[in-house]
């Protein structure tokens, strides 16, 4: 169906371009990825472009969801501003980014929306409004690159900007304009850079920024634009293959070991600081964001050390950390034997950095979801592809986050996995169906086996109120502790450990054999000890473990088997 022109800029065209750019690059993810020889050749640039965008469009469907609850209840008439729209998308963006080019990708989207929001109570904007957010996106974005480079999407973003500003004061002219000049500087990549021209390919971070702004073209004329050759991957000797013998020629097979990605709670002067840490520690450094809330990104040897300087700089946290050895994307292709696809592998979202570990030692793959941050079906996909298995039996281990594991599952079955899905609403279910995973069973017992004892485990999580609201139980005050059963709020009272026991109680009244407390990091450290003896002193039958969950969201979660 063709999109509806969009006249002026508005919070609706935000979301129409999130919406379409994110569709946009889930058809070009595995074209930008083959083409990915720069600055690693990891093979992953069209994936890493597509999970931020997914973030950054989830960001601005949470507001416009957000406007009609509150239109519903008659505090509000009208939608998000712009300036709401344009927000949310940056910080979406910027809490999603994954890679080197996502990270840049989210510093153009947060330039862009730095113009944008500064028009204050303004409902839209028109092209000069646009042309001018172009312009300090590619500005803010080479600000942020510790070395750019020409050749790269740097170089793709600032033609956009140039041409723009040769443009009217239309939006769809702007919108054109600089699609059409991002496009000529897609095409002429390969000239600037040598690793490009020996692999016979254009920029792939610039090629996904090419894709985003035909969306953008899209959203504002209600058509996509027309594609010409230069949009092509592959330049004149196209047949040469990027991910195997151009790789040696992309990447320095004595780069740094490890990609290290962190957000960051820090200061604007303890960022400067850590900028240059990070320079003098490796490469392709990108650090965006601002306001208190960075991303960082670098390539290193010392995964440790990177890490050490955020916690020097402030509070970082989601971190991740890649390893580029065992060949992957140092060496050619032909020193590279393809990895074994291992028959089955669990791989399971967990709320926290204890459980991470527990799963993770029974040999499960992970996903960390940290509190308030689910994770968005791509990166579900991605923790499939890492396990690299033939079947895979997934665990969501929470019931928001049904549908984006069905969709992750759906993906993955797309690209040969075979995939079951578990839909365990607490990681204490997870733990049960874990316990008697085999692998080598057929997989259908083995799934009927995990799901039965999934099953057959009631779950509960002792929480905090953040605000007043109406519960199965009555009205909480912010500051209460709520007890949940099976995810309906059971008990509210004003202590933890009272609380608590009388979520077990009331759990074990029903009968069991065994329960599971996860402990979170900000848990009374008694609780644990005084659930342990209720369950010893009052039901003798029954068998207790504990675990350290770390910074799960919840003070305490249970499962009764």
């Amino acid at each position: 169906m063709a999109q509806v022109p969009q006249r002026f800029f508005d919070a609706l065209a935000v979301r129409t371009w999130c919406g379409l750019s994110l569709r946009a690059l889930g058809r070009a993810r595995e074209e930008i990825d083959a083409i990915n020889v720069y600055p690693v050749a990891d093979g992953d640039t069209g994936t890493n472009l597509y999970l931020t965008v997914e973030s950054a469009a989830a960001a601005v469907e949470a507001v416009f969801a957000a406007h009609e609850v509150d239109a519903g209840a008659g505090d509000a008439e009208d939608g998000p501003s712009l300036a709401d729209a344009v927000g949310a998308m940056a910080h979406g963006a910027l809490i999603g980014a994954r890679g080197n080019s996502g990270t840049i990708l989210a510093q153009l989207l947060r330039g862009m929306a730095q113009v944008l929001s500064a028009r204050g109570d303004s409902p839209h904007t028109g092209g000069s409004g646009l042309r001018a957010a172009l312009r300090h996106a590619a500005e803010s974005a080479r600000n942020a690159v510790a070395r750019p480079v020409e050749g790269t999407v740097l170089t793709v973003a600032s033609a956009a900007a140039d041409a723009a500003d040769g443009a009217g004061d239309d939006c769809a002219e702007v919108a054109l304009a600089a699609y059409e000049g991002a496009r000529a500087a897609l095409a002429a990549t390969p000239g600037q850079l040598p690793v490009l021209e020996r692999a016979g390919v254009v920029d792939a971070g610039g090629h996904g920024l090419v894709t985003v702004l035909a969306a953008l073209v899209e959203t504002c004329t209600g058509r996509p634009p027309e594609t010409g050759a230069v949009l092509h991957a592959r330049v004149e000797h196209g047949d040469a293959d990027p991910a195997g013998e151009c790789a040696a020629a992309g990447a320095d097979e004595d780069g740094p070991a490890f990609e290290v990605i962190y957000l960051l709670e820090a200061e604007d002067a303890a960022v400067a600081r850590l900028r240059q840490r990070l320079d003098a520690l490796g490469d392709s450094l990108v650090v965006v964001g601002g306001d208190g809330l960075w991303n960082v990104h670098v390539h290193v040897d010392d995964a440790g050390a990177a890490v050490e300087a955020g916690v020097e700089a402030g509070r970082p946290y989601r971190i991740r950390i890649t390893h580029f050895g065992r060949g992957d994307v140092h060496t050619t292709g032909a020193e590279r034997p393809p990895r074994e696809r291992a028959q089955r592998a669990v791989v399971a979202v967990v709320p926290g950095e204890g459980l991470a570990e527990l799963y993770a030692g029974a040999g499960a793959t992970t996903l960390l979801a940290r509190p308030g941050e689910p994770p968005a079906s791509g990166e579900l996909v991605q923790a499939v592809r890492r396990a690299h298995a033939r079947e895979v039996v997934l665990l969501p281990n929470d019931a928001e986050l049904r549908h984006t594991a069905a969709a992750a599952a759906e993906q993955a079955r797309t690209e040969g996995v075979r995939v079951a899905l578990i839909p365990t609403r607490s990681a204490v279910q997870g733990i049960a169906a874990l316990a008697v995973h085999e692998a080598e069973r057929r997989f259908d017992e083995d799934v009927v086996a995990m799901t039965s004892a999934a099953g057959a485990t009631r779950h509960a999580e002792v929480t905090v109120a953040e605000r007043q609201s109406w519960t199965t139980a009555g009205i909480c005050q912010a500051g209460d502790v709520l007890g949940l059963i099976d995810g309906d709020v059971a008990v509210i009272g004003p202590d933890v450990s009272r609380v608590a026991a009388t979520v077990l109680d009331r759990m074990l009244s029903a009968g069991g054999e065994l329960v599971t407390l996860v402990l979170g990091e900000e848990a009374p450290q008694d609780v644990a000890d005084q659930l342990e003896a209720r369950v010893r002193e009052a039901y003798l039958a029954v068998d207790t473990v504990v675990y350290r969950g770390g910074r799960q969201g919840a003070l305490l979660l249970v499962g009764v088997e």
